[in-house]
């Protein structure tokens, strides 16, 4: 204790002044993010925007993509124009974001804002994990480091509960409101930022710039680390479900009112207000990998600690592929969150590795430059994630989709201009069903689960390939 104590007296006010800016930071993206999806493609009634799955599944898997390539260029702004400054523009583009979003309700104008919004996260992410490695030492670091990604834990798991809480019914504003005023008080929060030392680099931008996509060919170069980045990158698009896909998934098709019922008897604050009638938020649900990863991350990754990185990497892959899978299989609300945990415990098992073995395959005097670009993955993965709940989820498990084609099939009326739960309502009545008894039909008759295939693919080939991978170039080079 006296030893961790000693350590956090090390530490520079500008070092906690930052993780103060990352815990607000989160707490803003990830309380609008987890409900984007829904925001996207829920009804009006909802005072969501009625979005196609493809729409949604354009806009955040290619804005999303674009937010983890940019720091590879925002970096080097950041590096030649001051940390502060471009903190600053950050904080402005996010905020104006913020509130602008909910003015908007057409695909395009949304695709824009959201590329807008994504441009103020690419400005700073490279800029406070910088400011962490420069406020502190080797000594320092470890703790440090972990202090930073307490913050985003903390963060994603806070965010949603905040902006579900204030959310009143038919309308979303109030996400993107609490969103932008979490940002604006970073704004202030800047006033006491102070540059981490001599942060400007004695080139010019255009140089920086060459410096850069140079660089790319240089990494690009090395086939093993190439090859790597290409296998995580399949994790990464069965993770990203979690958002893309799963409160899209257990909106349209789970009835969780038996946990409801359960939080009106034992947490009644939950029930009252994370609940839309006797149905419990998506994303409260969703939320619980977060809560999952607070409690047992120190756990996980003491029971790991010693185990090969790319060993507990497929041991995750494969994990967290089962759980995923499982989550998107079953209508049982109780179910789901069991498979939540083991998706979790994969999560846990595998992300924190994977920046750790770029950081040990990395050469000596490029690691700075490997970890640089360990956002390809990401980049990658965001591309897949949101086809894959795009079109493929409008084709294999969009419920609006469904009763569309039930629609054609048996030749009833419709009316004009209808919304996407009117479409529902009235079918369900034509056809004398309940609404639960209209979605049981549908799940039946279309067997929407059947995405759980591809998502367990996906995790289970990159699982496989990471063994492949390990097999050839790992322990044959060893060798």
């Amino acid at each position: 204790m006296n030893r961790i104590s000693n350590t956090l007296k090390q530490y520079p006010r500008t070092f906690w002044v930052a993780n103060t800016l990352e815990l607000f930071e989160r707490l803003a993206w990830y309380g609008f993010f987890m409900l984007f999806a829904n925001y996207l493609t829920g009804t009006s009634e909802s005072g969501a925007l009625e979005f196609s799955q493809t729409q949604k599944g354009l806009i955040m898997g290619v804005g999303t993509a674009i937010l983890y390539f940019l720091p590879v260029i925002t970096g080097a702004i950041a590096d030649n124009y001051g940390f502060k400054r471009v903190l600053f523009i950050s904080f402005l583009i996010y905020a104006t974001a913020f509130l602008l979003l909910p003015l908007f309700d057409t695909f395009s104008a949304v695709f824009i804002m959201y590329i807008y919004l994504a441009i103020g996260a690419a400005l700073f992410k490279p800029v406070i994990s910088a400011t962490i490695a420069k406020t502190t030492t080797d000594q320092t670091a470890s703790i440090g480091f972990g202090i930073f990604y307490m913050m985003v834990n903390i963060g994603s798991f806070v965010g949603p509960l905040l902006t579900l809480l204030v959310r009143k019914d038919g309308s979303y504003d109030q996400v993107f409101y609490i969103s932008a005023g979490i940002i604006a008080l970073n704004l202030v929060l800047l006033m006491y930022y102070r540059e981490p030392g001599n942060n400007r680099i004695k080139t010019t931008f255009s140089q920086s710039m060459r410096d850069v996509f140079g660089n790319i060919w240089k990494v690009m170069l090395d086939l093993r680390f190439v090859i790597f980045l290409i296998i995580v990158a399949g994790f990464w698009i069965m993770y990203l479900q979690l958002f893309f896909t799963l409160p899209v998934f257990i909106a349209q098709w789970v009835n969780t009112e038996n946990l409801f019922h359960f939080f009106s008897r034992y947490m009644p604050f939950l029930a009252n207000n994370y609940a839309q009638g006797q149905q419990m938020d998506p994303e409260f649900i969703t939320n619980f990998d977060a809560l999952f990863i607070v409690v047992f991350q120190v756990f996980i990754s003491s029971l790991v600690m010693r185990w090969k990185a790319l060993n507990s990497m497929i041991t995750g892959f494969i994990l967290a592929s089962i759980g995923m899978a499982l989550t998107l299989y079953t209508q049982n609300v109780l179910f789901i969150l069991a498979s939540m945990f083991i998706f979790a415990v994969g999560e846990m098992a595998a992300s924190p590795k994977i920046t750790e073995y770029i950081g040990r395959i990395a050469p000596p005097d490029k690691k700075a430059l490997y970890m640089g670009y360990s956002f390809i993955p990401m980049f990658l993965g965001n591309l897949g994630a949101g086809w894959i709940s795009g079109s493929v989820y409008q084709q294999t498990s969009d419920k609006h989709t469904f009763v569309l084609k039930t629609i054609e099939a048996l030749g009833l009326p419709v009316g004009e201009n209808w919304t996407k739960q009117e479409y529902f309502s009235n079918t369900a009545k034509t056809l004398n069903y309940t609404e639960n008894e209209f979605t049981q039909y549908l799940w039946n008759t279309f067997h929407p689960n059947q995405i759980w295939i591809i998502v367990f693919g996906i995790g289970l080939v990159s699982a496989i390939l990471l063994w492949v991978y390990n097999l050839t170039l790992i322990e044959k080079k060893r060798k």
